[in-house]
This record gives C-alpha cells, structure tokens and sequence, in this order.
C-alpha cells in the first residue's frame, strides 16, 4: 500500500461526508473505510491497462444518459453529483457534463424507452441518484411508472451507507408507493461501514417493500480476506440485505493499487462458501466491456 498522499488530486477531488469519517478508526492509516477515499500519489501513475471508460458505458450509450448494456434493461444516468468520492470509482472520468439524462434532458432517454417494448428493468445510476431531491426523484419515477412494459425500478445508491440521514420515511414510502417492484442496490465494502444509523437507513427501505440487494468491490487493502468478506456477509444478512455482487476491479485509470489478482478473488470465495450458507455468498463477477452479461468468476 502507498503511504504517500496525493498532493493533488486533480478533477477527482476528495469529498467523504463527516458521518462517514466518523466510522474510520483514528489514527489507522489502514483503516478499510480511510483507504476507500484516501487520494495516493500513485493514482497519478499511468498502469498498463487501466482506462477511462474501463466498461465500456460511452459505447453502451443510445442517448444523452442512457445506457443499454444488457437485453430486457435500461440505465439511466440521473447526474454526476455524488456524497463521496471512492478512489476505485469506475466512473471518475466519466464526461458528465455531456452524458446526463437529468431533470432538463431525461425526456428523451423516456422516450426511448417507451418505443422499446423489450424492456422491464429501468436503472437510476448516476453519480448517485438519490442526490437528487424528493420532488425530481417522484417526478421521473412517476414518468417510468407511466410506461406500460416497465415492471421493475433499480436503483444503484451508496447514499444509504455514506449518509444514511437521506433515506427518510417519505423517501423510502415514495419510493415504493407505485406499481413497480423497487429494487434498491446499495453498495458496502466492509462491516465496518455498516453502523447502526445505517441500519434504521436500511431498515426504512425494506419496511416500506423495498427489495435490498448489495454490492461491493473487492479491493486491496480493505477487504481482500476471508475474515472481511465474510463478517460483511453476515452483517448484511442481519440487516435483511441480501450480497448480490462482488465485483473484480473495473481497470480504471487511478486505481491500479486497489487491484486483487483473480486468482486469489476466487480462493476467497471459494472459503466463503466452506463457512457461509449459500445465499450469503455473492457472486463474483466481472464486468467486460462488450460483452452481453456480467462474466460469472465464480
């Protein structure tokens, strides 16, 4: 791991909210919250490989903040604002200012949709979508609601773990008060970041019928062992949250030094299956750029 901090970390700036900073054990330079936000210097070090747009999403994209990776679903990119900067962020360098399908642009990303009967999943992504506030966010769920094929609502947010005073009561009702099945994917790394503000946050969700999923980045450093990923397993099971994903590294550039060789990805998770029951054991995939689903690594 590099000790040596960033001296400036360019466009990418830091941004971690005080609650989040809280959880951190002080004085730990190790802390697996800390190194998830920590510019280092070695980000500024070009590694074979890594890229701006590691998933391919500007390929992917058939109108300003749309992306159509996968058959049967959309992903809408509500905006770039997010309540933390993670140093490992896929999306870093994504061009924002001009792949947005926010409130003044999202009419034609609806359109689209609606002309394209083979699609059931909408995804708000962003940046993070709950960064927008309770009036916009009714205002484009009601438009999806509108469209008759559309069954299901995703929403990607890490807004429940960061700050988790966001998700209000009439947030986590306004959410669900529709015909479409909400799916909320949060996105935890460790337990540590799993407090108990983040439960009543958590506990809000699934009490208004949310359906809670979770995904995490396997990350050097902060969670690359047996004992990491599998306290954070157990702590989500007892949140009611079920692990989805564990994702390998999308190569972006920056983030080299958070890189887990697969191979040892999957000796993790081989022992998480000898110590989990089955359901708390995600899956570990890859996301390659072209390809037509998420590579199953194990």
């Amino acid at each position: 791991m590099p000790h040596e901090l960033a001296a400036e970390a360019g466009t990418f700036r830091v941004l971690v909210p005080h609650g989040y900073v809280a959880r951190m054990r002080p004085g730990d330079p190790h802390d697996p919250l800390l190194r998830q936000v920590l510019p280092v210097a070695s980000e500024h070090t070009p590694a074979d490989g890594f890229v701006a747009d590691p998933v391919g999403d500007l390929a992917a994209e058939s109108r300003p903040g749309l992306l159509h990776k996968y058959d049967g679903r959309v992903l809408l990119v509500l905006t770039g604002a997010c309540a933390v900067n993670c140093r490992y962020c896929f999306r870093r360098h994504f061009p924002y200012e001009s792949s947005t399908a926010g409130p003044r642009e999202w009419q034609p990303a609806l359109d689209t949709i609606a002309a394209d009967e083979s699609i059931t999943e909408v995804i708000l992504s962003g940046g993070d979508p709950l960064m927008l506030d309770d009036a916009l966010l009714a205002e484009c769920t009601a438009a999806i609601e509108r469209i008759a094929h559309v069954r299901r609502l995703r929403i990607h947010t890490r807004l429940p773990i960061v700050i988790p005073e966001r998700i209000t009561d009439a947030l986590a009702v306004m959410l669900n008060t529709r015909r479409l099945q909400t799916v909320v994917v949060l996105h935890a790394n460790h337990a540590n970041e799993l407090d108990t503000t983040v439960a009543s946050a958590i506990a809000r969700l699934a009490h208004a019928g949310s359906l809670l999923l979770n995904q995490a980045v396997l990350l050097l450093g902060v969670n690359d062992s047996v004992a990491a990923q599998r306290e954070l397993s157990e702590r989500l099971i007892d949140l009611n949250v079920m692990p989805y994903y564990l994702h390998q590294l999308d190569r972006v550039a920056g983030a080299a030094h958070f890189e887990v060789p697969v191979a040892e990805g999957l000796e993790i998770v081989r022992q998480l299956r000898a110590e989990l029951p089955g359901y708390a054991v995600p899956r570990y995939v890859q996301e390659v750029a072209g390809e037509p689903n998420k590579r199953v690594l194990a």
